[in-house]
């Protein structure tokens, strides 16, 4: 009985249809240093009531063209919650974005004073958390971050709130293309993103929708043509595709801030595979920030005409050729009478 309201929290996430059109938000440093290049500043300079106003303007602009949006609670949900429109679905982020970097790899943690009571209690449809994820990397590390996906996922199921877990691979500490900030290698191992995969489409960590990066890069994807590249690059999602069908579990692809046609290919091959839509952010919204900030009115004017673009043909594909989620609601079989359902539940 305790999946019902994960069912009616997914539904909430996807349209009519069951595809997921979902647009992220929750982004923090890339935010702050999109302002920071539009007014000439450093990231520590960017102020607050900045980031709250070009949050807003996101939600403004974007929210009629989507199913759900992506909120982290101290900047978006302060800017603009009251101009989320209530049939767009509430996903609320819960990891803090300033995470431990040792030599071994990244350890994650939640935001302070922030948890999945609190995401329930504001009215979330669901809980999003991003985990840092490498196998390879030190094995306290990973235990590390198995740990706190699975005990998120154990509070999520006391909540009955769906657990939509992005994972993410990055560089360590040291190495050449190091960075804090998620910026897509252009030479990134598959079999890492696959691996990751493989680990927490466990039933153990509890995860309800997983939100994916593209296991080859955006950049050097080829076009899906039928060609030897193509039908290789094919193989790489349609392993994330049987992981997911094998856990049913739903999956997404995030934007990385690819450009919207090469974001397109990679949902293609995606689509292919299986996936049901997007939860993308930069490549929607970020060119409007970076370029026109702090003028609003300019900022909203490039959203309705570039951002709503870009997002409305992401949803043509989505509708035309992702695969569309069906709720699993129980049978009640086993209930015949009145008080049966409020005791099992």
């Amino acid at each position: 009985m305790r999946t019902i309201g994960k069912n009616r929290g997914i539904a909430r996430l996807a349209d009519a249809d069951g595809h997921f059109r979902m647009v992220a938000l929750d982004q923090r440093p890339p935010l702050f240093d999109a302002i920071a290049q539009a007014k000439g500043i450093t990231r520590e300079q960017v102020e607050y009531a900045d980031v709250t106003a070009a949050k807003r303007l996101l939600v403004e602009n974007l929210s009629p063209h989507c199913s759900s949006m992506l909120f982290d609670p101290n900047f978006a949900v302060p800017a603009a919650i009251d101009l989320l429109p209530a049939r767009c679905g509430l996903i609320m982020t819960l990891e803090e974005h300033r995470v431990e970097e040792t030599a071994g790899g990244r350890k994650s943690r939640a935001i302070a004073n922030w948890s999945v009571e609190k995401i329930r209690a504001i009215g979330g449809d669901a809980v999003k958390v991003l985990a840092w994820y490498r196998p390879d990397a030190d094995a306290g590390v990973n235990e590390h971050q198995k740990k706190f996906v699975r005990e998120i996922g154990q509070d999520c199921a006391r909540y009955d709130i769906p657990y939509v877990l992005e994972l993410l691979v990055y560089p360590f500490l040291g190495s050449a293309n190091h960075t804090a900030d998620y910026v897509e290698s252009p030479g990134k191992l598959p079999g890492l993103v696959i691996d990751s995969v493989r680990e927490f489409a466990k039933p153990e960590y509890g995860v309800d929708l997983l939100k994916l990066e593209s296991p080859l890069a955006a950049n050097s994807l080829p076009a899906r043509d039928g060609s030897a590249a193509a039908q290789a690059a094919q193989k790489e999602f349609d392993a994330i595709g049987a992981i997911c069908s094998e856990r049913n579990i739903p999956w997404v692809l995030l934007s990385g801030g690819a450009a919207p046609e090469k974001f397109e290919r990679v949902l293609e091959f995606a689509y292919a595979a299986g996936a049901g839509g997007f939860l993308a952010g930069r490549t929607i919204w970020l060119d409007a920030v970076r370029k026109h900030f702090p003028d609003r009115v300019a900022v909203a004017a490039s959203l309705r005409k570039d951002g709503v673009a870009v997002l409305e043909s992401l949803n043509a594909l989505t509708r035309a050729k992702g695969t569309q989620w069906k709720a699993r609601f129980p049978a009640f079989s086993e209930i015949r009478q009145e008080g049966d359902f409020a005791r099992a539940y």
